[in-house]
């Protein structure tokens, strides 16, 4: 009933638009671009730019997005850094953003697949997992009608190496080398002192995770800054070659325009055999959130990627065409788990588990997931906490029966004092609050300033510590200042601090359990990688390190499930709520036929461009 409603108002907003003409005419009008915005690569032809202003692109033939692109696009280069060019070189936990520049396979989080892009359906191990292979399509081309080769992806890998880039620091570690012969592809895993792979996981996240580029553009860009890395990883790739559906077309401090490139080698019967729908891909740099959720209620954006607050108003009350991929709350994939971060390096936290787990049952969950979440979020007893995200894939992983008495639901108040009590950490002179030591705990939750939901999370926190004894004031610095500070593994000025582990990729859940219990970040500087409280386990490091190496479905099953069991008994962190890694909210008064939980697609919420996510672009409609 509610698609009904959508529909026939999408109906009438159409139709008024179409009256009223302006830029929200859907009179197919051919838009103008300035010489500087046609002019083509000095090594590529571009698809050919249209006449007409960017302004009024014409609405039938454009999908707006709104929620990814911050600012001012500084690189089309997918070997640089710093690109800030999100709606055509980004990468998440949703699969890489592959309108321009495509991965050998996408990553669906729906139902952990890999579907060919750029290579075909065969990836396979050898039998000691040290050498991956596969082949390139024999259809697939560049935008200047070479083929895509194995050399392309042997050399993509090899840049990064050479410059440090974000393929190369990430991937440089698991990665020895990568072969090319023809269109084979061998991917060499580095090895351990044993002679085994150091992580068979991080290996097929590559596939995934890394965008190709053109051997022979690579060479050009080294050649033109003299081999310098800082030079090559700042250059501005305006004469990029690509091999995606759509190319540049537009960009400025107001907007980012790509346009379909018809001469997309997709259009072959190994790929998609058609086009994609949407002839232009827009998105307006708005200001902030606020702005952006405005224009999606307007109909000025088709896809938002942002978090609205009872989102469900927008078509209840509203009346508005706007949807959710799940009609009912959560309303969207729910992959990653913000989570409250100790800091061991505080010993009235690296001492104290009862204290650790007395402070993560009294928190009040539900109230976090109602306020900070509006509901977007299943509750911890609707999904018992452990180390996995609320999917079917990863909840399978674990024996629930295991873990049930080491699991809790929060607001155990009771529960807290008893674990507290009979740890000794009591309250001795009668202020109120208990003591270690002879010394009253008083600890901070930090997260922040701005973050509204986590702040209102980390309110909740400091609540609880109140209940049952434990001073706990919050603290919320500026981001600027914030980032240098979590990241710090010496640092002791935040006691509580927030942070998300991975969502999904090939390699989770096993890079999240890694990330909140692995030794490999204990110690390291500037560390964005994991283990930010610096907790310490052996076994637990044991048990992780086993894991990429284990194929068997039983053992792997086995040891998830005692480093759940260890993770509830030490309680090193705890998460505060589910969360979806990626909001994917449209609005069905120009297209519609988005992905929907249910309609059997298996086609994920993922904004129509990340990994199999951007299946959803060749099959839009328009309404009416």
């Amino acid at each position: 009933m509610k698609k009904l409603i959508a529909l026939l108002l999408a109906l009438v907003m159409v139709l008024g638009l179409t009256a009223c003409g302006g830029s929200g005419t859907t009179e197919t009008q051919a838009p103008v671009a300035t010489e500087a915005q046609t002019a083509a690569p000095t090594e590529t032809e571009a698809p050919a730019a249209d006449t007409g202003s960017t302004n009024d692109l014409p609405r039938n033939e454009t999908l707006y997005f709104a929620g990814q692109q911050w600012g001012t696009v500084n690189s089309w280069s997918p070997i640089g850094t710093n690109q800030n060019n999100s709606m055509a070189i980004a990468g998440g936990p949703s699969g890489y953003r592959t309108v321009m520049f495509e991965t050998l396979y996408m990553y669906n989080f729906m139902d952990g697949s890999m579907t060919g892009l750029l290579a075909n359906d065969d990836w396979a191990w050898n039998d000691d997992m040290t050498a991956l292979t596969l082949t390139i399509k024999d259809a697939a081309k560049w935008s200047d009608s070479t083929s895509v080769t194995a050399a392309d992806v042997a050399r993509t890998f090899d840049i990064g190496v050479e410059v440090n880039n974000t393929c190369g620091a990430t991937y440089g570690a698991y990665i020895d080398s990568v072969e090319a012969d023809g269109q084979k592809v061998t991917i060499n895993a580095k090895l351990n002192d044993a002679g085994q792979p150091v992580n068979p996981l991080k290996v097929l996240d590559f596939l995934t995770g890394v965008p190709i580029a053109q051997a022979a553009w690579i060479d050009t860009v080294v050649e033109r800054n003299g081999g310098d890395a800082t030079k090559i990883l700042n250059d501005a790739g305006d004469d990029v070659v690509w091999s995606g559906p759509y190319t540049k077309y537009y960009s400025d401090d107001q907007k980012v325009v790509l346009v379909r490139d018809d001469n997309y080698w997709g259009q072959d019967a190994s790929m998609w055999g058609k086009l994609p729908v949407p002839k232009y891909l827009a998105h307006t740099i708005y200001a902030d959130n606020a702005a952006s959720e405005v224009a999606l209620k307007a109909g000025e954006v088709d896809v938002a990627q942002l978090f609205i607050g009872n989102v469900q108003d927008l078509w209840e009350k509203d009346g508005l065409p706007i949807s959710t991929y799940y009609e009912e709350a959560p309303y969207g994939v729910c992959l990653t788990m913000p989570t409250a971060w100790y800091n061991m390096n505080l010993p009235v936290l690296a001492e104290n588990t009862a204290l650790r787990k007395a402070i993560a049952m009294a928190v009040d969950y539900d109230t976090i997931i109602a306020n900070a979440m509006t509901n977007q979020s299943p509750t911890f007893s609707e999904v018992p906490r452990s180390l996995m995200n609320p999917t079917d894939g990863e909840q399978a992983l674990y024996d629930h029966d295991a873990v049930k008495d080491l699991q809790w639901a929060g607001n155990d108040i009771e529960g807290a004092k008893a674990l507290l009590d009979e740890a000794g950490l009591v309250d001795n002179d009668g202020d109120g609050w208990r003591e270690y030591n002879g010394e009253k705990i008083s600890l901070n939750a930090c997260c922040p300033n701005g973050w509204s939901d986590w702040q209102a999370a980390m309110e909740v926190v400091a609540a609880a510590g109140e209940k049952i004894g434990v001073e706990i004031t919050t603290l919320y610095p500026e981001w600027s200042i914030y980032q240098t500070v979590f990241v710090d593994p010496a640092q002791t000025e935040y006691a509580i601090f927030m942070w998300s582990p991975e969502a999904a990729s090939p390699s989770n859940p096993w890079t999240r359990v890694n990330q909140f219990m692995g030794k490999d970040f204990i110690g390291v500087s500037n560390n964005w990688s994991g283990n930010w409280g610096q907790y310490v386990n052996d076994e637990a490091d044991a048990l992780i390190k086993q894991i990429p190496l284990t194929t068997d479905e039983a053992e792997l099953k086995d040891l998830y499930t005692k480093l759940t069991e260890i993770y509830l008994t030490e309680v090193p962190s705890f998460s505060l709520m589910y969360r979806p890694s990626l909001f994917h909210t449209v609005n069905e008064s120009v297209w519609t036929n988005f992905p929907a939980g249910d309609d059997g697609r298996n086609i994920p919420p993922a904004d129509c461009t990340d990994g199999y996510g951007i299946a959803a672009l060749y099959e839009l409609e328009l309404v009416g």
